[in-house]
């Protein structure tokens, strides 16, 4: 993962990590501790490592950032800090940047491989030509130029998506709830699934998504090999992609 922060550093974006085996996990503050203390142990270690990931996310991008509360299941971070939280495998990983207007923010990190079968769960009949059907070994790194996509892979370009589009930095853990995002704001998040977004190619082996009722709001997504894993990010809003431009 760390060799990712070259790639996220262009993009204007501060890579941070954590993780659960962390010795002496500590909330950052009251808030935090709240937060964590009605929570399985399991669940807090993760909690706290997002927590631990997005404030040296943040400081990747010099931004300093104290403890972070929630607003139902949704992060709330200071005026002028936003941040998105993923978490697989024990693993906390998080992208900052300083907020503002129209700067689409959202990562996901999934280092457990999907099978075909989750298609389904993910994708529409004309997404569904999108996949990979090769039988070939999965490498880390930049994927092929031209390859078709694994389901892991177009499942992570849409839960980073998911998180832009909504403003939030969260996912579809928090379907139809309403939270604040970085700047206190109620913003109006999409609703349904990820199979109400639209996956499609777009140029340098990135690919575009969109909600189906509103494919104005495209933003660009590129998803990068990890190990057995991937991890997926946002961008920026893809410019030129009006209603009605074609994805695949």
């Amino acid at each position: 993962m760390s060799a990712l922060r070259p790639l996220l550093a262009a993009a204007g974006l501060g890579l941070g990590m954590a993780t659960v085996r962390e010795p002496g996990p500590r909330p950052a503050g009251p808030a935090e501790a709240a937060a964590a203390a009605s929570m399985p142990a399991r669940r807090r270690l993760e909690f706290l490592a997002g927590r631990r990931a997005a404030r040296r996310a943040l400081r990747a991008v010099g931004l300093d950032c104290g403890e972070i509360p929630r607003s139902g299941r949704l992060p709330v971070f200071p005026p002028g800090r936003a941040a998105s939280i993923s978490h697989s495998a024990g693993i906390a990983v998080a992208v900052a940047r300083a907020a503002g207007p129209g700067l689409p923010l959202g990562c996901d990190l999934e280092l457990r491989p999907l099978p075909r079968a989750a298609a389904r769960l993910v994708l529409r009949e004309d997404e569904e030509e999108l996949l990979d059907d090769r039988d070939e070994p999965f490498h880390a790194g930049s994927r092929p130029t031209g390859a078709g996509w694994t389901v892991t892979e177009l499942f992570s370009a849409k839960e980073a998506a998911w998180k832009a589009l909504a403003g939030t930095g969260t996912g579809p853990a928090c379907f139809g709830e309403a939270g604040e995002g970085p700047q206190g704001l109620r913003p109006a998040r999409p609703t349904g699934s990820l199979r109400d977004l639209q996956v499609g190619p777009a140029e340098d082996g990135l690919c575009v998504v969109r909600p189906r009722a509103d494919p104005a709001r495209a933003v660009r997504v590129r998803v990068v090999r990890v190990g057995t894993g991937v991890f997926g990010y946002v961008l920026d809003p893809s410019p030129g992609l009006g209603p009605s431009a074609a994805l695949i």
